[in-house]
């Protein structure tokens, strides 16, 4: 009897998908609830498991662009089982292997006859050169075979002998650069990301508004707590949950940020669920923290390594990327020191972090070094005004000055005596 294994339902208002990648091939023995094959949404990728153990017989092909409930394959559960299918989950068994015969033994061969050592140079010695080719040969240990000759009747000039010199590696005859055009097909993925970045910047009234923050004070608590940290809480302490902690006190005291137009009204929440940008091997990805402001530093920072790790082995669900409230992006990874990040629709604004850098600044009179990073808040004009977003913007940067203030939200001693 033969199965078919169709394409699941993987989430509202997705229709199509494609089959990125088979995990068997034709004709090979599977067994049950073993991965065959990878398939792309525009939001996620996900794996088919086998549902019953049989001969595979493949269907749609890789490339493919398959509905939902479009037959991927089928699996033949009434075929003989290969001796050498390994074991099924099934049944726990293992099959048989053939045990190699023992190899026959072979008659003895006579040792190769010995080259003598001129012999051998022949082919070098044989190559034509100039005696100036020659020298710089001799000199610098030259392999004549990286050497492409030029002069006339095969010669080998000195300019071969430097090019091969200051090419270290590049085979003889090949052309550094060449025209070539290489036509590849769009991942539905690539598709959802550009239609919903052309729809950001034409459905909404963005601006940006740029602040710098004195990384001094973060520093100096991950160089004195670092090792402790890690030690106590198995993850590194990293910039990113500095960030979200002072997003999320920033966005409760400014609720229009983490708001936003849903038709004629506007949707406010009264929790920060906060997106992370990430860079995924088939393009941007923004997983989810969902109500980062009642996380600690570790458990944000476990989050954020999760999340990217399932990012990077593209395995995050539709589950995991949809629902943020607010989006952090760190383009400074890649040595950003400034731009201006595109909101992650529907949300109204979204925070671009930038590459630290020591630069000169006036402190009291005098010129100090300090660690800067300059802030970018791009946010919706239509929702949020010029007021919040310079005020959401200026206390991130007074959170991340004084990160003591992230324990409680507001200076301690103002805290202690009741001050606001």
């Amino acid at each position: 009897m033969a199965i078919e294994i169709k394409v699941p339902t993987v989430g509202e208002s997705i229709n199509e998908v494609t089959l990125v990648k088979w995990h068997k091939k034709e004709g090979d023995w599977v067994n049950r609830d073993e991965v065959i094959a990878e398939l792309e949404s525009e939001k996620a990728t996900f794996e088919i498991n086998a549902e019953q153990a049989g001969l595979l017989k493949i269907i749609a092909k890789e490339g493919d662009t398959l509905n939902i409930g479009d037959t991927v394959c089928t699996i033949d559960t009434e075929a003989a089982k290969p001796a050498t299918a390994g074991e099924d989950k099934t049944t726990g068994t293992v099959a048989e292997e053939k045990k190699p015969e023992k190899a026959k033994e072979e008659p003895k061969k006579e040792a190769a006859p010995i080259v003598p050592q001129a012999a051998a140079q022949t082919t070098q010695t044989d190559i034509k050169t100039t005696p100036v080719a020659a020298a710089i040969i001799a000199d610098k240990k030259v392999d004549v075979k990286v050497v492409t000759p030029t002069g006339s009747n095969g010669r080998i000039v000195k300019q071969d002998v430097m090019d091969a010199l200051n090419n270290p590696g590049r085979k003889p005859g090949t052309v550094l650069f060449e025209r070539k055009d290489r036509v590849e097909k769009m991942s539905n993925l690539r598709k959802t990301i550009s239609r919903r970045l052309v729809e950001a910047k034409n459905t909404t009234a963005m601006l940006t508004t740029f602040n710098e923050v004195d990384m001094s004070a973060i520093m100096e608590i991950r160089t004195k707590y670092k090792d402790k940290f890690r030690e106590l809480h198995g993850v590194n302490l990293g910039f990113m949950s500095f960030f979200t902690k002072a997003c999320s006190f920033a966005l409760l005291e400014w609720p229009a940020v983490n708001a936003y137009i849903d038709g004629e009204s506007i949707l406010y929440h009264d929790y920060c669920d906060i997106s992370i940008a990430v860079s995924a091997p088939k393009g941007l990805v923004v997983p989810v923290i969902r109500n980062a402001e009642s996380m600690t530093m570790a458990g944000i920072e476990a989050k954020v390594v999760e999340l990217a790790t399932k990012a990077k082995e593209n395995k995050l669900t539709i589950e995991e990327m949809t629902g943020g409230t607010f989006t952090i992006t760190n383009g400074g990874i890649f040595g950003s020191m400034m731009s201006t990040p595109i909101i992650n629709i529907p949300q109204s604004a979204i925070l671009g972090m930038h590459k630290i850098q020591d630069r000169p600044m006036a402190i009291n009179g005098q010129v100090v070094i300090k660690p800067m990073m300059y802030l970018a808040l791009s946010y919706d004009h239509r929702i949020v005004d010029g007021r919040e977003s310079v005020g959401f913007l200026v206390r991130v940067k007074e959170l991340l000055e004084n990160p003591e203030l992230l324990l409680f939200g507001k200076d301690p001693v103002k805290s202690l005596l009741e001050l606001g």
